[in-house]
């Protein structure tokens, strides 16, 4: 491979979790996403008592994110071989810990009442 493009990443996420799921993936993402960016526009405004349960999801988000790539992909903690497989398994940790700030913070501001 001379060359990493947009459609090489496409494929190559696509072989790892499998094309269904990759998908269902992105569009969760995008649905998460669009729902977030609503709640920031409409309520025009963060709440930093949501700001605070979101980031207290995050360790939780991390986790859950590193478990779910290993079941997926049938990898374990003794398969990893060198410095760029803890870098990945990081990003991983940490974008599941963004994914899930953002997560909870959408989730109280659709789901919660706002207190009178």
């Amino acid at each position: 491979m001379k060359e990493l493009t947009f459609e090489t990443l496409i494929a190559v996420f696509e072989e790892i979790f499998g094309r269904g799921l990759f998908w269902a993936m992105v569009l969760a993402a995008l649905v998460v996403t669009g729902a977030y960016l609503y709640v920031l526009i409409r309520d025009r405004a963060m709440s930093m008592r949501k700001f605070l349960w979101a980031q207290v999801s995050m360790p939780f988000g991390a986790i859950a994110a590193v478990l779910f790539v290993q079941a997926v992909t049938n990898s374990h903690f003794r398969d990893i071989g060198g410095p760029v497989d803890v870098i990945v398994l990081l990003g991983v940790a940490a974008m599941g810990a963004v994914g899930a700030a953002i997560l909870v913070y959408t989730a109280q501001s659709l789901f919660r009442r706002k207190p009178a």
